[in-house]
């Protein structure tokens, strides 16, 4: 990530505070609140593509991309809330499991099963 977008991350999270507490819903913002609101977000995104045949996701018209969009930002907004309520730096954790990962999934290991993979 570029200062940048650090930098832009950082914001986002002084932004969502600041919403919050403009509409006093702070004490409402527990963890377990805020894991469950963004498990929500993320079925409302999911159905999107719920039934949707193979290829399709790629094709979909201008309204469904912007009601994804405003899903992802759904998404975004409760993760950037949850990590700062539990006090995660999320970029940091982030390249740490993508560490991790790279241990446990090697590059040129064998790949995952699936179509066409066999």
């Amino acid at each position: 990530m570029t200062t940048s977008t650090l930098t832009d991350l950082l914001d986002l999270r002084q932004r969502t505070r600041d919403f919050a507490a403009a509409r006093d819903w702070a004490p409402f913002h527990t963890p377990k609140n805020l894991a469950m609101a963004l498990s929500v977000e993320v079925a409302e995104l999911a159905e999107h593509f719920q039934w949707l045949r193979t290829g399709a996701a790629e094709e979909l018209d201008d309204a469904r991309r912007t009601a994804i969009r405003h899903e992802l930002a759904d998404v975004l907004l409760y993760l950037v809330q949850l990590a700062d309520k539990m006090d995660v730096d999320l970029h940091a954790a982030a390249v740490e499991k993508m560490a991790l990962n790279a241990v446990k999934y090697p590059a040129g290991a064998a790949p995952l099963a699936g179509p066409g993979r066999d």
